[in-house]
């Protein structure tokens, strides 16, 4: 079985199919950006992209992403280290307080922004709100959604 890891084929191990994504990404491949938070799929700290669509890493099995495309936070910068528009804003907002929700804040932003470029600040709030954040309220949140939306799709291109 092969999974595509930020554009990255993995062989998965027979004996990991069964296990949650978020154990996998995290044991078996190290990477360690999605947060295992309630463990029951209520918190959304383990937001990860499964074929660009938020997808709670803690409830899925990795049999269930067999030959598709993974993107954690770690995919999400380009080659160079450069910081990916929707992190940017979310630094340049105030929206990072602890940093134990911001990974899948920012993978769930980032789906949403995929496919509504263009969203309200109602559609951005009722996107992120299976993600929940005990640091702050959800205004910088929205603000730096809001803010990276002109840069959706991706085809657009980056910050002048």
């Amino acid at each position: 079985m092969i999974v595509a890891v930020n554009g990255v084929e993995r062989a998965v191990d027979p004996k990991d199919e069964g296990a949650p994504l978020l154990e996998w990404l995290r044991e078996r491949l190290g990477l360690t950006g999605a947060k295992n938070g309630c463990g029951i799929g209520r918190c959304g700290a383990c937001t990860v992209l499964v074929d660009d669509k938020p997808t709670l890493a803690c409830r899925t099995k990795v049999s269930e992403v067999a030959g598709k495309a993974v993107k954690t936070i770690e995919g999400m910068e380009d080659a160079d280290g450069t910081l990916h528009p929707i992190q940017r804003a979310f630094v340049e907002h105030g929206a990072i307080q602890c940093g134990f929700c911001t990974p899948g804040m920012v993978l769930r932003a980032h789906g949403f922004l995929l496919k509504n470029p263009a969203p309200s600040r109602e559609a951005i709030r009722k996107a992120i709100s299976p993600n929940l954040c005990r640091c702050t309220g959800y205004q910088q949140i929205i603000d730096a959604i809001e803010a990276a939306s002109p840069f959706y799709p991706p085809e657009r291109g980056k910050r002048d």
